[in-house]
């Protein structure tokens, strides 16, 4: 009953008409309840999927990195390897710009009309469809979410993603000004050359989506480094794209890690425009290798720290079931995570005992059976990282109500942890947890939990719980966020801008607002000799 809850709230960012992909009978077997490990003392389920591109893709092939170099990906379950990967380093940034700086100066892609460009990413997206179980297995195995999560809620939101980008190509268009004198003034929007886009290990064909989508829709060609920890999944998909008809050099993916390959991209005197997706500290060190380079302009999609706001009038019962998604979605690794939730004092004590009661009841397990909720986190040092954010809550004073220690003897399980009687001043009230680890604070009144929700140097997201129309309309303009849900959480729907205010980034992805990231705006001044108008 646990994970169909889950279910229905994940399907509320989907269109109605999405079906479950990829079913297979051999993810059903049995789950436990967090407070047992008896699902985890089972070897881990092999998934039914093939490890065949572990290579750069550069100029269309996949190739060796300069130096010979692998990395091992890990299964997060177990710690072991899956595969391992090239290492791309300077050398290949420079082989992956040089052949999208020719895909841009000279290949066809830019010059190609806009609806064939539209046609290649509407096959692509048919091909994600028809591939979905491969990738939704591959998404699991080398991150750890639930296989429910990413076939029935993740796998269509990409399709979905690139269909919306492929309706795109021919509806950018410019304008015509009129001047003082006798001038005709176009205004063009062209493609802005070589994208580098670098892209997180929490949500990877997503993110991929929500760089590549745009990017290829504007006429660019891309540079794109994966995470270091998830790399199989990109490349799957880029080997698909190629399949649709992209053209050689368009899109290039190199795995490696970020002190060096990414830092190579970022700093690169040959690419036009940066996207990067991760955290606030590595951004800020993104941002400064841009400047320092060519100053080409950077699309930042940083951390969070959001406020969960439930107001007194709030059904007690959805609440709890909405907070809990909000923030346990994913094992907590989630930019937008509800990290912060605020519960009105008259309805604070039941709250936390129906919260608590809702944490016990997760289903924590292998990510290939059906009804697990939650995963194991990334890797060891997210592991690490988390429970020592968990020693600090309880160091602090914060009440642990429940979970805080690790879950089964394998892997990098951590038991659904609750903490109450939060304050603001705790670490874990202010510092990105990025893991399954619920903090509720307790407030009296809307001015007075507005300007603590907006306290935080992050504003990426923030939700609240009422029935008031009233209070909804004061929260939503009052909070510093750059998405706001209103009874509703981490909806993604393709058109929805996403990004944040201060330190949560710059810039914004999905929606027509994204292709503003991927377009220079250049005016054309003509001289006319006796006009007929002006």
């Amino acid at each position: 009953m646990a994970a169909r809850r889950i279910t229905s709230l994940l399907s509320r960012s989907l269109p109605t008409s999405i079906r479950y992909l990829g079913k297979n009978p051999t993810y059903g077997r049995g789950v436990s309840r967090f407070s047992t490990a008896v699902a985890l003392e089972e070897e881990p389920i092999v998934p039914k999927v093939q490890i065949n591109h572990t290579q750069l893709l550069i100029n269309g092939q996949f190739v060796d990195a300069a130096s010979g170099k692998t990395f091992p990906t890990l299964d997060p379950r177990s710690g072991e390897v899956i595969a391992h990967v090239a290492e791309g380093d300077e050398e290949d940034i420079d082989r992956a710009v040089a052949a999208a700086r020719k895909a841009f100066d000279e290949g066809p892609w830019p010059r190609m009309s806009a609806y064939e460009r539209s046609r290649i990413m509407y096959r692509f997206a048919d091909l994600l469809e028809k591939h979905s179980d491969e990738l939704a297995a591959l998404e699991v195995w080398d991150n750890g979410k639930t296989y429910e999560q990413a076939a029935k809620a993740e796998l269509p939101m990409v399709a979905r993603l690139f269909r919306y980008y492929a309706g795109w190509p021919d509806k950018i268009h410019g304008l015509t000004a009129p001047a003082d004198g006798p001038h005709h003034v176009q205004i063009l929007h062209e493609p802005i050359g070589v994208a580098g886009q670098i892209i997180p290990w929490n949500f990877p064909l997503l993110m991929f989506a929500w760089k590549v989508g745009p990017a290829l829709a504007t006429g660019n060609t891309i540079v794109l480094k994966t995470a270091e920890q998830t790399p199989l999944s990109a490349l799957y998909a880029a080997k698909l794209f190629h399949e649709a008809g992209l053209p050689d050099g368009v899109l290039n993916v190199v795995s490696g890690f970020g002190p060096i390959a990414g830092a190579a991209l970022a700093s690169h005197m040959e690419v036009d425009k940066l996207a990067f997706t991760g955290s606030t500290d590595t951004g800020k060190i993104v941002l400064g290798l841009a400047a320092k380079s060519n100053l080409k302009p950077v699309t930042l999609e940083l951390g969070g720290k959001s406020p969960f706001i439930v107001c007194e009038d709030a059904d007690i019962d959805k609440a709890v079931e909405l907070a809990h998604f909000a923030l346990f979605f994913n094992q907590g690794q989630c930019c937008c995570a509800g990290s912060r939730t605020y519960v009105h004092e008259r309805v604070y004590d039941e709250f936390v005992a129906k919260a608590k009661e809702r944490a016990r009841r997760r289903v924590v397990g292998d990510p290939f059976k059906q009804g697990v909720e939650q995963g194991p986190q990334i890797d060891l040092e997210q592991y690490e990282k988390i429970m020592k954010y968990i020693r600090h809550g309880i160091e602090c004073g914060a009440n642990l109500e429940i979970g805080g220690e690790r879950f089964g003897q394998k892997g990098f399980y951590i038991q659904p942890t609750v903490f109450s009687d939060v304050q603001d001043d705790m670490v874990i009230a202010q510092e990105e947890i990025f893991g399954p680890v619920q903090s509720i604070l307790k407030f009296k009144d809307y001015n007075e939990v507005i300007k603590r929700a907006n306290s935080s140097r992050y504003g990426l997201a923030a939700g609240v719980f009422t029935k008031n129309i009233d209070t909804a309309n004061t929260m939503m303009r009052a909070l510093r966020a750059g998405t706001v849900w209103i009874n509703c959480f981490d909806v993604f729907d393709a058109a929805i801008p996403f990004g944040g205010y201060k330190m949560s980034g710059q810039g914004r992805e999905k929606g027509i607002d994204s292709l503003k990231n991927y377009l220079q705006v250049k005016a054309v001044v003509t001289h006319l000799k006796n006009p007929a108008w002006l």
